[in-house]
């Protein structure tokens, strides 16, 4: 996997297809490359690292064509080369093709190859699909593929094209996004539409199962059983400049600072303040069906699963329901009692997350109601499901995942308060959380104009290689977040937990060299969290406290405190997490790490 570009047209390919490339490196990259016909000849350039080193090496080919297919590679099959990189090429080096997703049967399908008397240059499951298309090929590239993709077994989202037919690009989908772009007079294609907005804002996504042929006037999309498919283009409802860095460092960085629009732009429209309950339009067409449900789930993976776990706290504190929360790749190992009165959530930024994927299809299978919580419109979870909700906080390009995080949290706040109304939630209850909700991002600008400080005692504290991070209740899954963000870009190692489970193993690693990031609202928890940060003080640890403003006592335990300001407790932990974000994001600068693009991450994972 990662990342597909695509261009047919009236201009040159080469910088458009550079260029989309350079707007999907967040997505994880280990290697790129890029295939360019000019109608006689085709200029294959592949290269090891960052785009810009193919952007050097392409400099140097001059590829020269108006059609092109590229790609950026998160390895999964063989290691990172310029021969495991895409395009793939076959036995007579005529087809070209780029891969996001896995063939589950390569091996086997490699080897029935082998006997046929192929031989292979690379370690990659994808150089098998370009051979069996060789295989099948009898001047329609477009009927080959669709044979082929009977054959094998994965996800795939692939575009190729063929030395002889250099005016059309064949794409196909099982399980990894792709999405046409309809320009004027020319025609491109993605893996997301980072890559696709700065030439059209109209856009077509496929279907798994279907297959789209561009050539230099139009385009047609089909199912695998040739019937023909008529779709509308769709909107993109953001503009190319919000993909950009805006003066920022880092694309983290102004993600964090746009956390206050992004919770305004999640809450906007959906609260009906005089009844203290929020309205949520996705949501109206199964509502009745949601309000007598018994059970819910949330299925998700990496910070959408904290966020999940924070809602448990909600939902049970403010609902009648009986809340689980699920890693979605464990989710279909489970035993679980799914039917008509259990709801299931799927809660993921990008929307095509496989793992999250294949729990809402067991899910639907057993009978639940299947929901979404996605920041993509027309991503493969939004259509999948039954109803949902969009976060609407526009492109998140940083590979660590922040503002859509907190819009998550915020949706999912807005979800219980709705189901919370109906049941056991009174209309003051409701009046005190919509009162609250609507000051949650002046809070969050205050904490953002303390980024200097702790950008200080971030400094101070970059030299470290492994941290503690501790909270109790709502403030628990921050805790966990909190340490997420910091190996994820950091590389420190970083462990979050329950303070409660301190003294269970995690107090043996407590020294002079080994800090605690404890997150210590004054709510019922505030006593037994200053027994906590006491024993690690017994034993010689350092301890960064987040601490409501008007805490005087918290300063004469810890070493660190950075101030925030007080909200409700349900609401707190959002408040909370933006200067763990920041706080990382600094450690993470000070170390000299690559904060948006931090290695071995990908931003979208669409293979299991």
């Amino acid at each position: 996997m990662c990342g597909i570009v695509c261009y047919i047209g009236p201009r040159e390919a080469a910088p458009i297809l550079l260029e989309g490339l350079k707007r999907l490196e967040y997505r994880g990259y280990d290697s790129a490359g890029l295939a360019v016909a000019d109608g006689e000849n085709t200029c294959l350039v592949k290269e090891v690292g960052k785009v810009s080193r193919l952007e050097e090496k392409a400099r140097e080919a001059g590829p020269r064509g108006t059609m092109g297919i590229a790609h950026t590679r998160w390895a999964t099959h063989g290691k990172p080369s310029v021969a495991n990189a895409h395009p793939q090429t076959g036995e007579n080096d005529k087809i070209f093709l780029v891969h996001n997703g896995i063939i589950e049967n390569y091996l086997v399908l490699k080897e029935e190859l082998k006997k046929e008397g192929h031989t292979f240059k690379s370690e990659t499951d994808t150089e098998v699909l370009v051979h069996l298309i060789e295989e099948y090929y009898e001047g329609d590239l477009a009927a080959a593929v669709k044979k082929v993709l009977g054959v094998v077994r994965g996800t795939f989202g692939i575009a190729l094209f063929h030395r002889d037919s250099p005016d059309r690009i064949v794409l196909a989908r099982r399980g990894s996004p792709l999405i046409l772009g309809i320009g004027k007079g020319e025609f491109l294609a993605a893996s997301d539409v980072n890559a696709l907005i700065r030439h059209t804002n109209q856009v077509i996504h496929l279907k798994d199962n279907e297959l789209a042929v561009l050539n230099r006037h139009d385009y047609a999309i089909s199912d695998f059983q040739d019937r023909l498919v008529v779709r509308e283009t769709e909107t993109v409802e953001w503009g190319a400049d919000a993909a950009d860095k805006k003066g920022y460092e880092h694309f983290m960085l102004k993600e964090i600072f746009e956390q206050p629009d992004a919770v305004e732009n999640a809450l906007r429209g959906r609260l009906l303040e005089g009844e203290g309950v929020s309205r949520l339009g996705g949501l109206e067409g199964v509502l009745d069906r949601l309000k007598s449900m018994e059970r819910i789930h949330f299925v998700s993976c990496g910070s959408s699963y904290y966020a999940g776990l924070l809602a448990r706290y909600v939902f049970e504190k403010i609902t009648g329901f009986s809340v689980e929360v699920e890693y979605a790749s464990e989710f279909r190992y489970r035993n679980l009692r799914l039917d008509e009165k259990t709801a299931v959530l799927a809660i993921s930024q990008s929307g095509e997350t496989a793992d999250t994927l294949a729990a809402i299809r067991e899910a639907k299978r057993k009978g639940a109601l299947c929901l979404g919580l996605v920041n993509v419109v027309g991503s493969t979870i939004a259509k999948e499901t039954e109803a949902g909700v969009y976060n609407h906080a526009g492109p998140e390009i940083g590979v660590a995942s922040t503002k859509v995080f907190l819009s998550q949290c915020v949706v999912l706040t807005l979800m219980a308060l709705l189901v919370g109304r109906y049941q056991r939630l009174s209309l003051t209850e409701g009046l005190f959380i919509t009162r609250a909700l609507k000051k949650l991002s002046g809070q969050l600008r205050r904490v953002l104009e303390s980024a200097p400080r702790i950008e200080e005692i971030a400094r101070r504290y970059a030299r470290y290689d492994n941290y503690l991070y501790i909270g109790r209740l709502y403030n628990f899954p921050i805790a966990m977040e909190g340490a997420l963000k910091l190996k994820e870009i950091s590389y420190i190692h970083a462990e979050g937990y329950a303070a409660g489970e301190m003294k269970h193993g995690p107090i043996s690693l407590i020294d002079p060299e080994f800090p605690t990031v404890a997150v210590v609202p004054r709510d019922s928890t505030y006593d037994k969290m200053i027994n906590n940060i006491q024993e690690i003080k017994a034993r010689e640890g350092k301890v960064v406290a987040v601490a409501v403003e008007e805490d005087e006592e918290i300063a004469g335990h810890v070493d660190e405190v950075i101030p925030v300001p007080r909200s409700i407790d349900i609401l707190q932990p959002l408040i909370n997490t933006i200067p763990l974000q920041l706080f990382a994001y600094y450690v993470a600068r000070e170390r000299g790490c690559d904060i948006d693009k931090p290695r071995n991450l990908a931003k979208s994972v669409t293979v299991e």
